[in-house]
């Protein structure tokens, strides 16, 4: 082998060298990349994951929150249900006996009237019998004012109709027109309420 072939022989060889130094590196690169690429692909993969499972766990202590919010609200609408039922129960009690206080009063006239006509059917003194009921009617009136019932005043006042009841008119020549001539039946008030209206005459002219 000449000494020029031989130089050529060892550019060849140089030249290939370095070809394959690059492919080398170049391989090399490749693989950096590919372990970048992979190494980013698992870092998201985990970072999905990740977030899944902390969606997932937000989730799960919204639906845990509601559970405790319904089994609240039912607990709370028992109690006002119960609250409602045990109110309603004590207004009704108390609308059925709260007339029991009067009555038991009234039933104290009721003894004397009732002993007043027994003494007098025994005695036949009817003066008697009729203080006795003078008495009473007396007692009833007492009992009336202790509840605030008072009599409405009609006889010879301007009618009005909020306090009186018109169920007959007659022409009077002494009394003033619109006023009362004459008081059929009594009327009340009860602490200033009518419970009652007097019935009455009226003049119109």
């Amino acid at each position: 082998m000449t000494k020029e072939e031989k130089i050529m022989e060892e550019e060849v060889k140089e030249s290939f060298d370095t070809n394959q130094e690059t492919e080398d590196q170049a391989v090399e690169v490749e693989e950096v990349k590919e372990t970048k690429k992979e190494k980013k692909e698992a870092k998201k993969k985990k970072k999905e994951k990740k977030k899944e499972e902390t969606l997932e766990e937000k989730m799960a202590k919204i639906e845990a929150d509601l559970e405790d919010w319904k089994g609240a609200y039912a607990r709370k609408n028992a109690e006002f249900q119960n609250f409602t039922k045990r109110k309603q129960n004590e207004l009704e009690e108390f609308r059925k006996y709260a007339s029991e206080k009067v009555i038991l009063k009234v039933l104290e006239a009721v003894d004397n009237l009732e002993r007043g006509v027994a003494a007098s059917t025994e005695t036949k003194d009817f003066e008697a019998l009729v203080k006795g009921v003078e008495m009473t009617l007396s007692q009833m009136h007492g009992i009336m004012n202790a509840e605030g019932v008072e009599p409405i005043e009609a006889l010879g006042k301007e009618y009005d109709p909020h306090l009186h009841q018109a169920v007959m008119t007659e022409n009077c020549d002494v009394t003033e027109n619109d006023h009362i001539t004459m008081e059929l039946q009594k009327g009340y008030k009860m602490k200033d309420r009518v419970i009652r209206p007097s019935m009455v005459k009226v003049c119109k002219k």
